[in-house]
């Protein structure tokens, strides 16, 4: 009965990253996420306001868009408070505030890129360990199964082969968990983003 537990496990964990595989957009065959792979946000998708093209790093060199970024970016700030906050700054900047929106929707594109660019390498590093696992209890699933199959069963063996399937099925298994909630994460930064930059265009008119 154990041998039939480990050899289902493991076939099921081998075949579902073979399906997440094959499901995946043809250009990214990797990649695991039902989102499809978006390598980078354009700026125009998200920002309705002036023209941000000759900004570049100049947002730096205003503190106060510089602290601003830092605390809108950051997803542990509610999205509602993280609005109004950047509604009040524009607000408050009188004749500047086209040049403030400018400055901070810059800042807040390149941050909210930056940490996007960040997950989806790590969600790309996540699936080429579990490629790697997978072929490890490929191999191991048909070693134990010879072993238990041959005509002198080398018990010590097929004790280690399954002591090595059960944690490495334990282990892939616990990567997608993580992988499906990390496939979130690219997602709400979008939305973060394109939240935010409405927030601001509308507070600059």
């Amino acid at each position: 009965m154990r041998r039939i537990t480990i050899l289902v496990v493991a076939t099921a964990a081998v075949g579902a990253l073979a399906s997440a595989a094959n499901a995946a957009d043809p250009r990214y065959p990797d990649w695991p996420c039902v989102q499809a792979k978006v390598p980078e946000v354009s700026v125009a998708a998200v920002w309705e306001g002036p023209p941000i093209d000759q900004v570049d790093e100049a947002w730096k060199d205003d503190p106060k868009v510089r602290e601003l970024v830092a605390r809108l970016a950051a997803r542990r700030t509610p999205l509602e408070d993280a609005q109004k906050a950047a509604e009040d700054f524009i607000g408050a900047s009188g004749a500047d505030k086209a040049e403030k929106a400018k400055l901070l929707f810059a800042g807040l594109f390149q941050e909210l890129n930056r940490q996007r660019t960040e997950v989806m390498a790590g969600i790309d590093r996540i699936t080429a360990k579990e490629k790697e696992l997978a072929e490890e209890i490929r191999a191991d699933r048909a070693a134990l199964s010879e072993s238990q199959d041959g005509p002198t069963p080398d018990q010590q063996k097929i004790h280690d082969l399954t002591s090595r399937l059960e944690w490495g099925t334990r282990i892939y298994e616990d990567r997608r968990k993580t992988i499906r909630y990390v496939c979130e994460v690219p997602t709400v930064i979008e939305r973060r983003l394109f939240a935010l930059g409405r927030a601001i265009a509308q507070a600059a008119q």
